[in-house]
C-alpha cells in the first residue's frame, strides 16, 4: 500500500521560503508513468495545484505560482520536495503531496495517493 506523509515547519515568515518534503512509502517515485504533485487549500477555498514531479524527473507548475515554486527529488530517500520562494500570509494553506497518473487537477479525486496534508501559517 503505498502512503504518502507530509512534512516541514508549520510556520514561515513573510519573504522566506518555504520548504515542504513528502515520503513515499510502499511504492517507487520512478515507477513509469506516475506524476508526484504538490496541491494546496488556503482556508475557505478550494484545492490549488501547485507542481508535479514526473516518473522522469521532469517538472510542471502551475503558471500562477511559477517563479516562485521549485519541485525536486530524491530518489535514493524516495521523497520529492517543494520550494515556495517569498511568502507571504495569502500562502497560508493546508499542504497535500499526491500521486497518480495525471498531474495538473486540483481534486482529490484525480489521485491514486494522496498525503494527510500538513498546515503552513505565514506569519510574521
Amino acid at each position: 500500500q503505498v502512503q504518502l506523509q507530509e512534512s516541514g515547519p508549520g510556520l514561515v515568515k513573510p519573504s522566506q521560503t518555504l520548504s515542504l518534503t513528502c515520503t513515499v512509502s510502499g511504492g517507487s517515485i520512478t515507477t513509469n508513468d506516475y506524476y508526484w504533485s504538490w496541491i494546496r487549500q488556503p482556508p475557505g477555498k478550494g484545492l490549488e495545484w501547485m507542481g508535479a514531479i514526473a516518473y522522469s524527473g521532469s517538472t510542471y507548475y502551475n503558471p500562477s505560482l511559477k517563479s516562485r515554486t521549485s519541485i525536486s527529488r530524491d530518489t535514493s530517500k524516495n521523497q520529492f520536495t517543494l520550494q515556495l520562494s517569498s511568502v507571504t500570509p495569502e500562502d497560508t494553506a493546508v499542504y497535500y503531496c499526491g500521486g497518480g497518473t495525471g498531474w495538473g487537477i486540483p481534486s482529490r479525486r484525480a489521485y491514486d495517493y494522496w498525503g494527510q496534508g500538513t498546515q503552513v501559517t505565514v506569519s510574521s
